[in-house]
Order: structure tokens, then C-alpha cells, then sequence
């Protein structure tokens, strides 16, 4: 399992790494995205994964 991380500094360098003239609004959407990365790679860490075809028959059962 992955180690514990410093949020702050992780949301450090996301910043950082944009544009001097980035938005908020551009601010929030990278570090939405990176923690929601982040949360998939955990949820595959700890097997909490679907196939493809469990996906599919989920879908198609809320399609009904």
C-alpha cells in the first residue's frame, strides 16, 4: 500500500506546475482531477476494481 502523503505539498506542486496566468477556476479542475486520480489508483491498490463486463451489466441495468 502506498505511503501516507503531504497534501499540502502535493497541491503545492500542482500549482506550481500551472501557468502564472491560471484561474481558480483552472486551480480547482487540476486539483480535482489529481485527487481524483488519485483516488482511482488506491481503489485499484486495494482490488476495489470492476471488469469489463460487471461494468457493462451495471450500466445496462440502470438503463432500464
Amino acid at each position: 500500500m502506498s505511503q501516507p502523503t503531504n497534501s499540502k505539498a502535493e497541491a503545492r506542486q500542482v500549482i506550481e506546475a500551472l501557468p502564472d496566468d491560471v484561474t481558480f477556476e483552472d486551480i480547482h479542475y487540476h486539483l480535482y482531477v489529481r485527487e481524483k486520480v488519485a483516488r482511482g489508483l488506491r481503489a485499484i491498490e486495494e482490488g476495489r476494481t470492476l471488469s469489463q463486463q460487471e461494468a457493462e451489466e451495471r450500466v445496462s441495468g440502470w438503463l432500464k
